[in-house]
Protein backbone atom coordinates (compact mmCIF):
# COMPACT_ATOMS: atom_id res chain seq x y z
CA UNK A 1 0.00 0.00 0.00
CA UNK A 2 1.29 3.46 -0.82
CA UNK A 3 2.25 5.38 2.29
CA UNK A 4 1.51 9.07 2.84
CA UNK A 5 5.05 10.12 2.04
CA UNK A 6 4.86 8.24 -1.27
CA UNK A 7 1.55 9.76 -2.43
CA UNK A 8 1.89 10.92 -6.05
CA UNK A 9 1.99 14.68 -6.54
CA UNK A 10 -1.48 16.30 -6.78
CA UNK A 11 -3.35 13.11 -5.80
CA UNK A 12 -5.02 12.01 -2.61
CA UNK A 13 -3.67 8.85 -0.92
CA UNK A 14 -4.44 5.91 -3.19
CA UNK A 15 -4.48 2.14 -3.19
CA UNK A 16 -2.14 0.08 -5.46
CA UNK A 17 -4.98 -0.07 -8.00
CA UNK A 18 -4.87 3.73 -8.28
CA UNK A 19 -8.33 4.23 -6.75
CA UNK A 20 -8.68 7.01 -4.19
CA UNK A 21 -9.17 5.60 -0.69
CA UNK A 22 -9.37 8.77 1.45
CA UNK A 23 -8.77 12.47 1.42
CA UNK A 24 -5.36 13.75 2.59
CA UNK A 25 -5.32 15.01 6.18
CA UNK A 26 -3.39 17.54 8.24
CA UNK A 27 -1.17 14.67 9.32
CA UNK A 28 -0.34 13.92 5.67
CA UNK A 29 0.57 17.55 5.01
CA UNK A 30 2.68 17.73 8.16
CA UNK A 31 4.54 14.54 7.20
CA UNK A 32 5.18 15.81 3.66
CA UNK A 33 6.43 19.21 4.94
CA UNK A 34 8.38 17.72 7.86
CA UNK A 35 6.61 19.84 10.49
CA UNK A 36 4.03 19.38 13.25
CA UNK A 37 0.27 19.25 12.71
CA UNK A 38 -0.20 22.35 14.87
CA UNK A 39 2.20 24.31 12.69
CA UNK A 40 0.31 23.21 9.57
CA UNK A 41 -2.95 24.38 11.16
CA UNK A 42 -1.47 27.77 12.01
CA UNK A 43 -0.03 28.19 8.51
CA UNK A 44 -3.32 27.38 6.81
CA UNK A 45 -5.08 29.91 9.03
CA UNK A 46 -2.58 32.58 7.96
CA UNK A 47 -1.05 32.98 11.41
CA UNK A 48 1.90 35.41 11.55
CA UNK A 49 3.58 33.04 14.03
CA UNK A 50 4.71 30.79 11.17
CA UNK A 51 8.06 31.59 9.57
CA UNK A 52 7.88 32.38 5.83
CA UNK A 53 10.04 29.39 4.88
CA UNK A 54 7.87 26.98 6.88
CA UNK A 55 4.69 28.49 5.48
CA UNK A 56 5.97 28.05 1.93
CA UNK A 57 6.88 24.41 2.57
CA UNK A 58 3.49 23.70 4.14
CA UNK A 59 1.50 25.33 1.35
CA UNK A 60 3.56 23.47 -1.24
CA UNK A 61 2.92 20.15 0.53
CA UNK A 62 -0.82 20.88 0.76
CA UNK A 63 -0.91 21.70 -2.94
CA UNK A 64 1.00 18.57 -3.91
CA UNK A 65 -1.36 16.36 -1.91
CA UNK A 66 -4.52 18.14 -3.02
CA UNK A 67 -5.36 18.87 0.61
CA UNK A 68 -8.56 20.77 1.33
CA UNK A 69 -9.39 21.93 4.88
CA UNK A 70 -12.35 20.30 6.62
CA UNK A 71 -14.41 23.44 6.98
CA UNK A 72 -17.15 21.71 8.95
CA UNK A 73 -14.75 20.57 11.64
CA UNK A 74 -12.95 23.90 11.84
CA UNK A 75 -16.28 25.74 11.98
CA UNK A 76 -17.36 23.69 14.98
CA UNK A 77 -14.14 24.59 16.75
CA UNK A 78 -14.64 28.32 16.05
CA UNK A 79 -18.45 28.18 16.62
CA UNK A 80 -18.90 29.64 13.13
CA UNK A 81 -20.21 27.99 9.98
CA UNK A 82 -20.37 31.01 7.66
CA UNK A 83 -23.51 29.44 6.22
CA UNK A 84 -26.84 31.14 5.57
CA UNK A 85 -30.05 29.13 5.40
CA UNK A 86 -32.49 30.13 2.66
CA UNK A 87 -36.13 29.09 2.61
CA UNK A 88 -38.12 29.49 -0.61
CA UNK A 89 -41.90 29.28 -0.61
CA UNK A 90 -42.17 27.56 -3.97
CA UNK A 91 -39.55 26.38 -6.46
CA UNK A 92 -42.01 26.66 -9.36
CA UNK A 93 -42.22 30.46 -9.27
CA UNK A 94 -39.35 32.11 -11.22
CA UNK A 95 -39.73 35.24 -9.08
CA UNK A 96 -38.20 33.45 -6.10
CA UNK A 97 -35.28 32.24 -8.20
CA UNK A 98 -34.47 35.82 -9.19
CA UNK A 99 -34.56 36.93 -5.56
CA UNK A 100 -32.30 33.98 -4.69
CA UNK A 101 -29.79 35.17 -7.31
CA UNK A 102 -29.46 38.44 -5.41
CA UNK A 103 -29.18 36.68 -2.04
CA UNK A 104 -26.37 34.44 -3.24
CA UNK A 105 -24.49 37.31 -4.85
CA UNK A 106 -24.38 39.20 -1.55
CA UNK A 107 -23.72 36.09 0.54
CA UNK A 108 -20.71 35.09 -1.56
CA UNK A 109 -19.39 38.64 -1.55
CA UNK A 110 -19.33 38.46 2.26
CA UNK A 111 -17.62 35.06 2.43
CA UNK A 112 -20.67 32.97 3.29
CA UNK A 113 -22.32 29.98 1.59
CA UNK A 114 -25.99 28.96 1.46
CA UNK A 115 -28.19 25.97 2.28
CA UNK A 116 -31.51 25.97 0.41
CA UNK A 117 -34.86 24.40 1.35
CA UNK A 118 -38.44 24.79 0.17
CA UNK A 119 -41.64 24.47 2.18
CA UNK A 120 -44.02 24.01 -0.78
CA UNK A 121 -46.30 26.71 0.69
CA UNK A 122 -47.21 24.39 3.60
CA UNK A 123 -46.65 25.81 7.12
CA UNK A 124 -45.92 22.40 8.69
CA UNK A 125 -43.36 21.52 6.02
CA UNK A 126 -41.81 24.98 6.34
CA UNK A 127 -41.32 24.55 10.09
CA UNK A 128 -39.73 21.13 9.55
CA UNK A 129 -37.33 22.38 6.88
CA UNK A 130 -36.36 25.48 8.86
CA UNK A 131 -35.70 23.29 11.91
CA UNK A 132 -33.31 21.23 9.79
CA UNK A 133 -31.52 24.39 8.73
CA UNK A 134 -31.13 25.41 12.36
CA UNK A 135 -29.82 21.94 13.23
CA UNK A 136 -27.21 22.48 10.51
CA UNK A 137 -25.98 25.48 12.54
CA UNK A 138 -26.73 28.15 9.94
CA UNK A 139 -25.79 31.60 11.20
CA UNK A 140 -28.85 33.30 9.75
CA UNK A 141 -32.03 32.73 7.74
CA UNK A 142 -33.46 34.35 4.63
CA UNK A 143 -37.16 33.55 4.19
CA UNK A 144 -38.21 34.23 0.59
CA UNK A 145 -41.95 34.28 1.31
CA UNK A 146 -43.52 31.86 3.75
CA UNK A 147 -46.79 30.81 5.37
CA UNK A 148 -45.63 31.02 9.00
CA UNK A 149 -47.49 32.85 11.74
CA UNK A 150 -46.00 35.90 13.46
CA UNK A 151 -45.57 33.76 16.60
CA UNK A 152 -43.50 31.22 14.65
CA UNK A 153 -41.43 33.99 13.07
CA UNK A 154 -40.76 35.55 16.46
CA UNK A 155 -39.56 32.21 17.85
CA UNK A 156 -37.21 31.73 14.90
CA UNK A 157 -35.85 35.27 15.19
CA UNK A 158 -35.04 34.68 18.87
CA UNK A 159 -32.93 31.69 17.86
CA UNK A 160 -31.10 33.04 14.82
CA UNK A 161 -30.91 36.33 12.86
CA UNK A 162 -33.67 36.29 10.24
CA UNK A 163 -34.84 38.42 7.32
CA UNK A 164 -38.13 38.06 5.42
CA UNK A 165 -38.34 38.95 1.73
CA UNK A 166 -41.56 39.94 -0.13
CA UNK A 167 -43.55 41.47 2.71
CA UNK A 168 -43.14 43.84 5.62
CA UNK A 169 -42.83 42.63 9.19
CA UNK A 170 -43.29 45.04 12.07
CA UNK A 171 -42.85 44.66 15.80
CA UNK A 172 -40.86 41.41 15.79
CA UNK A 173 -37.53 41.89 17.55
CA UNK A 174 -34.49 40.67 15.66
CA UNK A 175 -36.41 40.30 12.40
CA UNK A 176 -35.72 42.41 9.31
CA UNK A 177 -37.74 42.58 6.09
CA UNK A 178 -37.49 43.68 2.46
CA UNK A 179 -40.52 44.23 0.23
CA UNK A 180 -42.19 46.47 -2.27
CA UNK A 181 -45.39 48.40 -1.56
CA UNK A 182 -48.03 46.05 -2.97
CA UNK A 183 -50.87 48.50 -2.37
CA UNK A 184 -49.09 51.23 -4.32
CA UNK A 185 -48.06 48.74 -7.01
CA UNK A 186 -51.64 47.65 -7.69
CA UNK A 187 -52.61 51.31 -7.93
CA UNK A 188 -50.03 51.78 -10.68
CA UNK A 189 -51.75 49.05 -12.68
CA UNK A 190 -55.23 50.56 -12.28
CA UNK A 191 -54.03 54.10 -13.04
CA UNK A 192 -52.32 52.86 -16.21
CA UNK A 193 -55.49 51.17 -17.47
CA UNK A 194 -57.67 54.17 -16.64
CA UNK A 195 -55.41 56.41 -18.74
CA UNK A 196 -56.07 54.00 -21.62
CA UNK A 197 -59.82 54.56 -21.31
CA UNK A 198 -60.76 51.42 -19.38
CA UNK A 199 -63.46 51.46 -16.73
CA UNK A 200 -64.46 47.78 -16.68
CA UNK A 201 -61.27 46.75 -14.88
CA UNK A 202 -61.38 43.45 -12.98
CA UNK A 203 -58.87 42.03 -10.53
CA UNK A 204 -57.88 38.36 -10.67
CA UNK A 205 -56.87 37.75 -7.06
CA UNK A 206 -53.96 35.71 -5.78
CA UNK A 207 -55.92 33.92 -3.09
CA UNK A 208 -56.09 34.31 0.68
CA UNK A 209 -52.52 35.22 1.61
CA UNK A 210 -50.81 38.36 2.85
CA UNK A 211 -49.33 39.54 -0.45
CA UNK A 212 -52.47 38.81 -2.47
CA UNK A 213 -54.63 40.69 0.03
CA UNK A 214 -52.36 43.74 -0.14
CA UNK A 215 -52.55 43.81 -3.93
CA UNK A 216 -56.31 43.40 -3.81
CA UNK A 217 -56.55 46.31 -1.36
CA UNK A 218 -54.48 48.49 -3.68
CA UNK A 219 -56.75 47.64 -6.62
CA UNK A 220 -59.93 48.36 -4.65
CA UNK A 221 -58.65 51.70 -3.33
CA UNK A 222 -57.55 52.82 -6.78
CA UNK A 223 -60.90 51.87 -8.31
CA UNK A 224 -62.70 53.85 -5.58
CA UNK A 225 -60.48 56.87 -6.19
CA UNK A 226 -61.41 56.75 -9.88
CA UNK A 227 -65.11 56.33 -8.97
CA UNK A 228 -65.20 52.96 -10.70
CA UNK A 229 -67.01 49.81 -9.60
CA UNK A 230 -64.56 47.06 -8.63
CA UNK A 231 -64.82 43.40 -9.54
CA UNK A 232 -62.60 40.88 -7.76
CA UNK A 233 -62.67 37.31 -9.05
CA UNK A 234 -61.09 34.32 -7.37
CA UNK A 235 -57.67 33.26 -8.60
CA UNK A 236 -54.31 32.09 -7.33
CA UNK A 237 -50.60 32.79 -7.81
CA UNK A 238 -50.53 30.10 -10.50
CA UNK A 239 -51.16 29.84 -14.22
CA UNK A 240 -54.31 27.78 -13.57
CA UNK A 241 -55.57 30.38 -11.10
CA UNK A 242 -55.06 33.11 -13.68
CA UNK A 243 -56.76 31.07 -16.38
CA UNK A 244 -59.91 30.42 -14.35
CA UNK A 245 -60.05 33.97 -13.00
CA UNK A 246 -59.71 35.50 -16.47
CA UNK A 247 -62.58 33.38 -17.77
CA UNK A 248 -64.83 34.66 -14.99
CA UNK A 249 -63.78 38.28 -15.46
CA UNK A 250 -64.29 38.47 -19.22
CA UNK A 251 -67.58 36.63 -18.83
CA UNK A 252 -68.66 39.56 -16.65
CA UNK A 253 -67.67 42.08 -19.31
CA UNK A 254 -64.19 43.15 -18.22
CA UNK A 255 -62.07 44.90 -20.84
CA UNK A 256 -58.96 44.93 -18.63
CA UNK A 257 -57.47 42.62 -16.03
CA UNK A 258 -55.17 43.44 -13.13
CA UNK A 259 -53.76 40.00 -12.34
CA UNK A 260 -52.23 39.21 -8.94
CA UNK A 261 -48.86 38.05 -10.29
CA UNK A 262 -47.05 37.32 -13.53
CA UNK A 263 -47.55 33.55 -13.44
CA UNK A 264 -51.29 34.03 -13.13
CA UNK A 265 -51.16 36.64 -15.91
CA UNK A 266 -49.60 34.05 -18.22
CA UNK A 267 -52.57 31.80 -17.45
CA UNK A 268 -54.95 34.70 -18.11
CA UNK A 269 -53.41 35.28 -21.54
CA UNK A 270 -53.94 31.61 -22.35
CA UNK A 271 -57.60 31.84 -21.33
CA UNK A 272 -58.15 34.87 -23.55
CA UNK A 273 -56.54 33.13 -26.52
CA UNK A 274 -58.73 30.08 -25.95
CA UNK A 275 -61.80 32.33 -26.13
CA UNK A 276 -60.61 33.88 -29.38
CA UNK A 277 -60.07 37.29 -27.74
CA UNK A 278 -57.28 39.57 -28.90
CA UNK A 279 -54.82 41.15 -26.46
CA UNK A 280 -54.92 44.12 -26.09
CA UNK A 281 -57.55 44.94 -28.76
CA UNK A 282 -60.35 43.17 -26.88
CA UNK A 283 -58.89 42.80 -23.39
CA UNK A 284 -55.82 44.35 -21.76
CA UNK A 285 -53.79 42.43 -19.16
CA UNK A 286 -51.39 43.72 -16.47
CA UNK A 287 -49.37 41.33 -14.29
CA UNK A 288 -47.29 41.90 -11.17
CA UNK A 289 -43.66 41.14 -10.21
CA UNK A 290 -41.60 41.82 -13.35
CA UNK A 291 -39.86 38.47 -13.72
CA UNK A 292 -37.27 38.27 -16.51
CA UNK A 293 -39.29 35.62 -18.34
CA UNK A 294 -41.69 38.37 -19.39
CA UNK A 295 -39.12 40.06 -21.61
CA UNK A 296 -40.16 37.67 -24.38
CA UNK A 297 -43.88 37.56 -23.57
CA UNK A 298 -44.71 41.26 -24.12
CA UNK A 299 -46.68 41.40 -20.85
CA UNK A 300 -47.29 44.73 -19.13
CA UNK A 301 -46.41 44.32 -15.47
CA UNK A 302 -45.78 46.09 -12.18
CA UNK A 303 -42.09 45.30 -11.78
CA UNK A 304 -40.16 44.84 -8.57
CA UNK A 305 -36.32 44.85 -8.50
CA UNK A 306 -36.19 41.18 -7.57
CA UNK A 307 -32.43 40.57 -7.48
CA UNK A 308 -31.95 43.83 -5.57
CA UNK A 309 -34.44 42.61 -2.95
CA UNK A 310 -32.29 39.52 -2.45
CA UNK A 311 -29.07 41.52 -2.18
CA UNK A 312 -30.56 43.94 0.32
CA UNK A 313 -31.96 41.08 2.41
CA UNK A 314 -28.60 39.29 2.59
CA UNK A 315 -26.78 42.50 3.49
CA UNK A 316 -29.27 43.22 6.28
CA UNK A 317 -28.88 39.69 7.60
CA UNK A 318 -25.09 39.73 7.63
CA UNK A 319 -25.16 43.09 9.41
CA UNK A 320 -27.39 41.56 12.07
CA UNK A 321 -25.10 38.54 12.41
CA UNK A 322 -22.18 40.90 13.04
CA UNK A 323 -24.20 43.26 15.30
CA UNK A 324 -27.06 41.23 16.83
CA UNK A 325 -28.62 44.16 18.72
CA UNK A 326 -29.30 46.16 15.54
CA UNK A 327 -32.87 47.53 15.61
CA UNK A 328 -35.32 45.73 13.34
CA UNK A 329 -35.30 47.26 9.87
CA UNK A 330 -37.70 47.28 6.94
CA UNK A 331 -36.39 48.23 3.52
CA UNK A 332 -38.98 49.17 0.92
CA UNK A 333 -38.00 48.78 -2.72
CA UNK A 334 -39.63 50.82 -5.44
CA UNK A 335 -42.05 49.27 -7.93
CA UNK A 336 -42.63 50.63 -11.42
CA UNK A 337 -45.05 49.95 -14.22
CA UNK A 338 -43.45 48.45 -17.33
CA UNK A 339 -45.85 49.00 -20.24
CA UNK A 340 -45.64 46.40 -22.98
CA UNK A 341 -47.92 45.07 -25.68
CA UNK A 342 -50.55 43.40 -23.46
CA UNK A 343 -52.17 46.71 -22.49
CA UNK A 344 -53.80 49.13 -24.92
CA UNK A 345 -56.69 51.50 -25.43
CA UNK A 346 -60.09 50.29 -24.29
CA UNK A 347 -62.30 48.97 -27.10
CA UNK A 348 -64.33 51.79 -28.67
CA UNK A 349 -67.64 50.35 -27.53
CA UNK A 350 -66.44 50.27 -23.90
CA UNK A 351 -65.04 53.78 -23.57
CA UNK A 352 -66.82 56.30 -21.40
CA UNK A 353 -68.88 53.82 -19.38
CA UNK A 354 -69.66 55.06 -15.92
CA UNK A 355 -69.07 53.37 -12.61
CA UNK A 356 -72.81 53.14 -11.99
CA UNK A 357 -73.20 50.51 -14.69
CA UNK A 358 -73.53 47.13 -12.95
CA UNK A 359 -71.27 44.22 -13.69
CA UNK A 360 -72.84 41.17 -15.31
CA UNK A 361 -75.00 39.10 -13.02
CA UNK A 362 -72.84 36.10 -14.02
CA UNK A 363 -70.34 37.22 -11.38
Amino acid sequence: MVTTSETPTGLSPTSPSGLQTRRPTLHDVAARAGVSKSLVSLALQGSPKVAPASREAILAAADELGYRPNRTASSLVRQRTHTIGVHILDLHNPVFAEILDGVQEAVRRNGYSTLLVTGNADPATERTEITRLLESRVEGLVLIAHRLSDEALSAIAREVPTVVVTWRTDGIAGLDSVAGDDVAGARLAVDHLVTLGHSRIAHVSGGDNRIALQRRAGYERAMADHALAPLVVDGAFTEQGGYVGAETAVGAGATALVVANDLAAIGALAALRARGLRVPDDVSVVGYDGMRLLDSLDLTTVAQPLAEMGRVAADLLIKRIDVPDTPSTHRRVETRLVARGSSGMAPTHARGRQAAEPWSSST
